[in-house]
């Protein structure tokens, strides 16, 4: 029954790629298998809409759909399946735990015994067989603890094992696999903790919303691959500006954003001329010619965190002045001070 119903799911979503006009390959079969089989309620929303509606299925949000979808799902089965082998050596290294405790009870009781026996008159024979008896046990009990204390130690490895796989997991989970910076579910949980420790220690916290000007055209004209070599060229940019406790993320898109703790506005501004500047002085090369294709640039927006505000806030006020900054002419850094940055507000 199990391999009709693959076979039938397989028919269906390769029916719908053609029906979409969507190319087969193996990664596109994989989003469409598991939107035929309704197992991500979110995939099957957002293509059912995008079906009825009859939007093409553009490689962008092909991707898109891959790393919203099908990266979480198989982030979650892989949680579930370390999980369930941790929840399983635990249980074994009870169970061991248990079978030792029950050994020494008995191991009490021959004491116990030993004892009432040695109380009374007894012959050298039987006093013999007595201590030998205690003997067996004592040696007999040292063995068992001797195995238990390997089982445990062999059973702790295995316990730091998964765990170690557990934390590779969940730091993959918020990675974005494209450009190796923390993704859109890092950045938003490294805000809220950067402006939950401002508003207790008082420290600054400043935002940079950074876009790569033109990507769109650059985009169309050299293909998609080259565009992702342009999106790691950025993404590398901003990781050798980042230190410590700061984290560069890709925000959506061609949008990035970098959280700077302990850094007020005049720094930030500093840094993101610096991220701009670096940007702009390095050379784009397509690697399968080996053709220098220009430079490319990036316009930035500034805004530091304020105690009376969510962080939603503070990310509006970046992207204002980020906006600000294209309409100035891109390939610019704008602060929140600056004057030019009413026109990103206003908009």
């Amino acid at each position: 029954m199990q391999q009709q119903r693959e076979q039938a799911l397989a028919k269906t979503a390769f029916a719908l790629l053609n029906e979409c006009d969507v190319a087969p390959t193996p990664e596109n079969f994989e989003l469409f298998y598991h939107y035929a089989g309704g197992s991500n309620p979110q995939l099957t929303h957002v293509m059912n809409q995008m079906i009825s509606a009859r939007r093409p299925f553009t490689p962008e949000k092909l991707e898109t759909l891959r790393k919203d979808s099908l990266a979480s799902a198989k982030a979650r089965h892989a949680v579930d399946t370390l999980g369930e082998g941790m929840a399983n050596a635990i249980e074994t290294a009870l169970e061991r735990i248990g079978a030792a405790e029950r050994d020494a009870v008995a191991y009490g009781q021959t004491l116990s015994v030993a004892k009432d026996e040695f109380s009374i008159e007894q012959t050298p024979e039987q006093m013999r067989l007595v201590i030998g008896g205690l003997h067996a046990a004592t040696r007999a009990m040292e063995v068992r603890t001797r195995n238990l204390e390997e089982e445990l130690q062999r059973s702790s490895r295995e316990v730091g094992e998964l765990k170690s796989k557990l934390d590779d997991v969940r730091k993959e989970s918020l990675t974005d696999p494209l450009t190796g910076v923390s993704n859109r579910k890092a950045f938003d949980l490294e805000l809220a903790n950067a402006t939950n420790a401002a508003l207790q220690s008082g420290e600054p916290v400043s935002l940079l919303m950074c876009d790569i000007d033109h990507f769109k055209q650059f985009n169309d004209t050299w293909g998609h691959q080259t565009g992702d070599q342009v999106l790691r060229l950025v993404a590398n940019c901003l990781s050798e500006n980042v230190k410590g406790r700061d984290t560069a993320a890709r925000y959506g898109g061609e949008e990035f954003a970098v959280i700077l703790r302990s850094t007020e506005l005049a720094h930030a501004i500093n840094l993101a001329e610096q991220i701009r500047s670096g940007v702009e002085g390095k050379k784009l090369v397509k690697k399968s010619t080996g053709d220098i294709l220009g430079r490319m640039t990036i316009s930035i927006g500034v805004a530091q965190f304020n105690r009376n505000e969510m962080p939603s806030d503070l990310v509006s006020r970046a992207d204002a002045c980020l906006y600000a900054a294209k309409h100035a002419g891109r390939n610019a850094v704008i602060g929140e001070h600056d004057p030019r940055a009413a026109s990103g507000h206003a908009a």
